[in-house]
């Protein structure tokens, strides 16, 4: 008898991805207790991965590859045309070492500390505000602390402008219609941008620190000696900066955590290692990248579920970070969990799964990492506020998620 695969019967089921959000691979895949599930999206047959075993799998580079993976419609909006994502083998690797690079541990403390000084920064504007929404003003005050970071000038009068394109690209992916129109719009005005200053930086117009985001992407060399193309360098730049600006999220989410489980704030403000602990639960615990697409290289079988040359494939970011075989109470927030974490490469993966060096697993996660680490500090520590009646729940349908008062705050103070 032969073996009968488990797969959604009849219509594409595009819309329904969209309409069920961070949940619809996890309901095809946990309620079963399976690593792979066939589907239909965009008009072709797809296999959803999930679990450690499913993200094992997406992440051989034997079976899988990117090139023709990402659908057209995030490519101009998230993360730009032919970048990174989308790259395989030898250039692949040489492009990796250039992110790589710039995360040395002189680079990541310096973002540490430049964070941390935004936070101050933005905390004396804030004293004059009758309310601040965090997640807005954290968009803007990471714009500012990114672009510091990587070396890239930024004006004080063009910062909302920035952030706000910067905000578009990031919602956009996930939306249809005009709002997808407005992502595409703000994806190549960013571009624009950041390409005229990588080709003032080669003519000698802008000077950049060598170390730095702006000249590494501006001087890189392909494996034939040559620059990128100075809009391709504008894109990898950007891929650099925007994630770091994404973080925003997670600082809502994380201060969403610490209201409603008040006794973090304290564990947070006095100890290093269980800041570590709170921001890895923030970004498992809370949505954030819902899946991630591969290509198969060949024919081949696993788990009795026969893959096709070509094929579609998306693993359940959301629902490997809450799959009860990995997580104990995964549906519970519990940074102490990471206490006795091993450091596994396909159990945590909100931003990729693998090695940072053979594999797409985002080298910016150390970035977001020091980024969250300044952030929660500094709210644990020094940020006093009022929280007025507000919803501080998020939707599972909408992609990317965000508290959906985005975290109102009256009578901000430093402590």
């Amino acid at each position: 008898m032969s073996y009968q695969p488990a797969r959604d019967k009849g219509f594409d089921r595009s819309i329904g991805i969209l309409k069920d959000g961070y949940t619809f691979a996890q309901k095809r895949l946990q309620s079963q207790h399976l690593d792979v599930y066939e589907t239909k999206l965009l008009g072709e047959k797809a296999a959803l991965l999930g679990g450690e075993k499913g993200a094992e799998l997406f992440y051989d580079n034997d079976k899988m590859k990117r090139g023709g993976a990402m659908p057209a419609f995030i490519l101009k909006t998230l993360f730009g045309e032919n970048g990174i994502q989308t790259m395989d083998g030898s250039p692949f690797e040489h492009r990796k070492r250039l992110f790589l690079s710039l995360m040395t541990p002189e680079a990541l403390d310096n973002l540490f500390d430049i964070t941390t000084k935004h936070w101050d920064l933005a905390l004396e504007r804030w004293k004059k505000k009758r309310k601040v929404v965090l997640y807005d003003e954290a968009l803007y005050l990471l714009m500012r602390a990114a672009c510091e970071w990587a070396g890239v000038p930024l004006q004080e009068k063009e910062i909302e402008k920035r952030a706000d394109d910067f905000a578009l690209m990031i919602d956009g992916f996930g939306s249809l219609g005009p709002k997808h129109l407005q992502s595409r719009k703000a994806r190549q005005r960013s571009e624009k941008w950041i390409e005229d200053l990588i080709l003032d930086v080669r003519n000698g117009k802008l000077e950049a620190e060598k170390g730095t985001a702006i000249f590494e992407m501006a001087m890189h060399r392909d494996l034939e000696g040559n620059h990128l193309d100075s809009r391709m360098a504008a894109i990898e730049l950007l891929n650099t900066i925007r994630p770091a600006v994404a973080v925003s999220k997670f600082i809502a989410f994380g201060a969403v955590a610490m209201e409603e489980f008040p006794e973090e704030k304290g564990k947070v403000a006095n100890s290093e290692d269980y800041l570590y602990y709170f921001a890895q639960e923030v970004r498992r615990f809370y949505p954030f990248v819902p899946y991630l697409p591969a290509r198969t290289k060949k024919d081949f079988t696993w788990q009795g579920y026969n893959f096709t040359e070509g094929q579609l494939v998306l693993v359940d970011v959301y629902g490997t970070n809450h799959d009860p075989r990995l997580w104990e109470d995964p549906d519970t927030f519990n940074p102490d969990r990471f206490r006795d974490w091993n450091g596994g490469l396909f159990d945590l993966i909100p931003q990729g799964g693998g090695d940072y060096e053979k594999n797409h697993r985002c080298p910016g996660e150390w970035a977001t990492l020091e980024i969250l680490k300044a952030s929660f500090q500094y709210m644990s520590r020094h940020l006093s506020y009022q929280l007025p009646k507000q919803d501080l729940g998020y939707s599972l349908t909408k992609m990317p998620a965000v508290p959906k008062s985005g975290f109102l705050m009256k009578k901000v103070t430093k402590k």
